[in-house]
């Protein structure tokens, strides 16, 4: 039998404890083995055979730790990839890979000397509505896509006491959510010819950007990526129009809300999309509307993606070339 692959997680913030624990603890073939934090009974309140280490030192100590995982504030993703790397780990980076390009290239430097898989967490590439959205494209179903809109609002007024959200090198909602935005519509139609940005400091005490509007300029088509924290009416997920027709999708991903209400994932009914997207076509004079099944999402797959990398058996879900355009726009 197969050693399974053991894994560090590093931080039990929001990140590690809602999204990274629970989804390696359900990977077959992964054994979610030590985490890095200072709430040791918090981590042993949800994972009590895991071993909880104060600082990444006895991570990098342990010669059975096969891969780490960073959730820790963006400001540390760079000298602790390297601290990894130099540990012969396999390392997975949440998302911003690092705050500024030549950190990242570095670390994808090392990463290639060091013989070691190195990846950023881009786990909407699973969500439920954007798998049925690159499906319809793939498809044919829009024709050629003239206008990408792909929104995350949220109604958050009052300002939080927490890192992201205080004046310093990537903080703001741009380096929180943007990186799943500009992921997602990379993949669809790869890098733009030249990007517009508007980043906004809006609620009273902010102290860092809570709304941005970004525009990716190809040659027909623009992709409107946009993010605020003071919009009610937030339910819009994406609207996209073509030569053949459009396809709007109001609601989010289950996934998260679910793993927030601390279910495991894989059970029944896991990352079905409850609000399915709506495909409208023309048919002469005529616009016919039909709801869309959504594909089922499952974040675990980029887990399975990277066990599989390191294992020898397929590639890396987020390669460095993917986890470096990302950034160059992010944080050109």
């Amino acid at each position: 039998m197969t050693s399974p692959l053991r894994v560090a997680l590093v931080g039990y913030g929001f990140a590690g404890r809602v999204f990274h624990a629970p989804l390696i603890a359900g990977v077959e073939g992964m054994q979610l083995s030590s985490i890095v934090s200072s709430r040791t009974g918090a981590v042993h309140a949800d994972w009590p055979e895991v071993t909880v280490h104060p600082d990444l030192s006895g991570v990098l100590a342990d010669p059975a730790i096969d891969l780490v995982v960073l959730a820790t504030p963006n400001t540390l993703h760079a000298s602790q990839a390297h601290a990894a790397l130099d540990a012969a780990k396999h390392v997975v980076v949440d998302k911003p890979f690092t705050v500024t390009v030549p950190e990242a290239e570095a670390v994808v430097a090392h990463a290639e000397r060091a013989g070691r898989v190195v990846s950023v967490f881009q786990n909407r590439r699973w969500d439920a509505d954007f798998l049925t959205l690159r499906r319809l494209i793939a498809e044919g179903a829009l024709g050629e896509v003239t206008y990408f809109e792909s929104r995350f609002d949220r109604f958050r007024p009052v300002v939080r006491d927490r890192w992201r959200e205080r004046a310093g090198p990537g903080a703001g909602l741009w380096f929180d959510l943007g990186p799943h935005l500009v992921d997602q519509a990379l993949q669809l139609f790869g890098p733009p010819s030249d990007v517009v940005a508007d980043h906004a400091i809006q609620r009273a005490g902010a102290e860092t950007d809570d709304y941005f509007h970004v525009v990716l300029r190809y040659a027909r088509l623009r992709v409107v990526l946009h993010a605020s924290t003071l919009v009610a009416a937030n339910d819009l997920r994406f609207a996209v129009h073509g030569t053949r027709g459009s396809y709007v999708k109001h609601g989010v991903d289950s996934q998260e809300d679910a793993l927030k209400a601390g279910t495991r994932p894989g059970g029944e009914g896991w990352g079905r999309d409850a609000s399915p997207g709506v495909l409208t076509r023309a048919d002469g004079a005529r616009m016919l509307r039909r709801e869309v099944a959504g594909e089922p999402g499952d974040y675990r797959r980029y887990y399975e993606a990277v066990g599989d990398a390191i294992a020898g058996r397929g590639v890396n879900p987020v390669p460095a070339s993917e986890a470096l355009a990302v950034m160059r726009i992010i944080a050109p």
